[in-house]
């Protein structure tokens, strides 16, 4: 059992690190470095993004034939921690969601030229993307099953009707990736296609106000009426739509939770530079038992949370769908940021309520972690049914022979 990473990864993980301290952090302080919507204003973004490109650091996740780094998910998971102790981090790298996960599933399931087509602009940071699934009550959340949204074939190209919400960065996205409803099948009555913004048929009902800072592109509301999407730009097989979210999701689930370490790292880190540096009553806060005990167990946690979401990234490494691994993290590491934040917060007092330090961004932002992707009670009953399918075996071990991914 080796938890350390191999030599050609720890290097990228210095190097993602040096970069954030550089070139991210010291950008947050200033708000007119600022969009307004709370993320890092696009022509800053520009700037920033090429010397992540100039630096090498660029896609880490993609494969080297198409512009990125070719890294195993376990090499993600300690350098997309190191990005997002800058809340700046992710995007500057072309490592945020929803492109990242978009990026993924179609470098994994589209055809070549769907890849040429709708893959390289997104790798190549010239066109942002969006993922539309969930729709408004009565439609589909967290279960498929409900989904609304209709694709109905005429000749060679599908109509869209319906209406969905809660789309991540749809705002600024010119790749889209849709689930529509092709059948009644309840396995295989969904299907995925692929629509460029300029297409007609379509709208953007409302950028929807939400309590945190957004990603860029915001949480959109649409409406399709009769969008025409070509059959060639159809993914997958008729009926594959399902199949087509839990290749994407899974992952993606993960690299969420390895972003959000980083966030919960920089809260602990404002935190004990502060607590270290100021006296109440004759004393240091960090010489204080109780503060000792806060910081003590919010350290844990965290670790609580690498350890977990590094084991998910080596079973999907040795080819596992590892839903069970990645539903634990998911649900510890979201509610480890929320918790970890919060305490930063306490202990900095008033000034963690201020805009002086990042925290007020990172505790709005980090309640939304255990809603995105699945909310945490529905990740507990994925386990509950896990334990109950597999009983003891639900705890064994790995494999002494699996594989381990290298390079790609």
């Amino acid at each position: 059992m080796d938890f350390s990473l191999p030599p050609e990864l720890e290097d990228y993980r210095q190097r993602v690190r040096a970069f954030v301290d550089r070139e991210l952090i010291p950008l947050e302080a200033d708000r007119a470095n600022y969009d307004d919507h709370e993320n890092i204003d696009g022509a800053l973004l520009d700037r920033v993004r090429a010397k992540a490109r100039e630096a090498g650091l660029w896609a880490l996740q993609m494969p080297r034939q198409r512009g990125g780094q070719g890294l195993p998910m376990v090499g993600l998971a300690a350098c997309y921690e190191e990005m997002n102790r800058s809340i700046f981090g992710p995007a500057a790298f072309n490592a945020a969601a929803p492109d990242d996960g978009n990026m993924r599933v179609l470098a994994q399931v589209a055809r070549p030229d769907q890849q040429d087509r709708w893959l390289q602009p997104i790798i190549d940071g010239k066109v942002r993307s969006s993922f539309v699934m969930t729709e408004p009550n009565p439609g589909s959340g967290s279960d498929p099953s409900m989904m609304r949204t209709t694709a109905t074939r005429q000749g060679d190209k599908w109509l869209i009707h319906g209406r969905k919400w809660f789309i991540t960065g749809a705002g600024a996205a010119q790749h889209f990736i849709l689930i529509a409803r092709t059948s009644d099948d309840a396995r295989k009555g969904l299907s995925a296609f692929l629509f460029d913004a300029d297409q007609p048929g379509w709208r953007i009902v409302r950028r929807i106000p939400i309590m945190g800072p957004e990603e860029h592109g915001g949480h959109c509301e649409l409406e399709f009426d009769g969008l025409e999407i070509p059959d060639e730009n159809r993914l997958m097989e008729v009926g594959d739509g399902l199949k087509l979210t839990q290749i994407r999701l899974g992952p993606a689930r993960l690299t969420h939770c390895m972003r959000w370490l980083g966030l919960a790292r920089r809260a602990m880190a404002v935190a004990v530079d502060y607590v270290g540096e100021r006296s109440s009553f004759g004393q240091k806060l960090a010489d204080r038992e109780g503060v000792q005990w806060l910081l003590g167990d919010a350290a844990m946690q965290i670790e609580i949370g690498r350890l977990l979401t590094m084991r998910a990234a080596a079973r999907l490494d040795q080819g596992d769908f590892a839903r069970k691994e990645i539903s634990m993290a998911k649900i510890v590491v979201s509610e480890t940021l929320h918790k970890v934040v919060d305490t930063a917060l306490q202990l900095n007092g008033a000034r963690g309520y201020s805009k002086d330090t990042p925290l007020e961004w990172i505790y709005r932002y980090a309640r939304q972690a255990r809603l995105v992707d699945g909310a945490s009670e529905v990740h507990k009953m994925v386990l509950a049914r896990y334990l109950m399918d597999q009983g003891d075996a639900f705890w064994q071990w790995d494999a002494a022979d699996a594989p381990r991914k290298a390079l790609v």
